[in-house]
């Protein structure tokens, strides 16, 4: 079932957002006077500054909806009842 897969979608989404990140940050400034050039100068100059920018933003879309339904799954299914699995999924969503 495809319902089983969200979690592993998770760790992937996790990691185009940590990838992409890193590579934004590289031509970011964060000085209020220049982000929103920066902003422009990564969309416009920087190659497939565009296409990073705009999975990034999506990518925290999907991170939240696999999130969501991940924690809907589990409590439709009742995967609370076993305390260790569910105690580890809680660590991983507190840190």
């Amino acid at each position: 079932s495809a319902w089983w897969n969200f979690g592993s979608l998770l760790g992937i989404c996790l990691i185009i957002q940590i990838t992409t990140g890193l590579f934004l940050a590289m031509h970011y400034t964060p000085d209020t006077s220049t982000a929103f050039s920066s902003v422009a100068h990564i969309t416009r100059d920087v190659n497939y500054g565009w296409m990073i920018r705009y999975l990034h933003a999506n990518g925290a879309s999907m991170f939240f909806i696999c999130l969501f339904l991940h924690i809907g799954r589990g409590l439709y299914y009742g995967s609370f009842l076993f305390l260790k699995t569910w105690n580890v999924g809680i660590i991983l969503l507190l840190t």
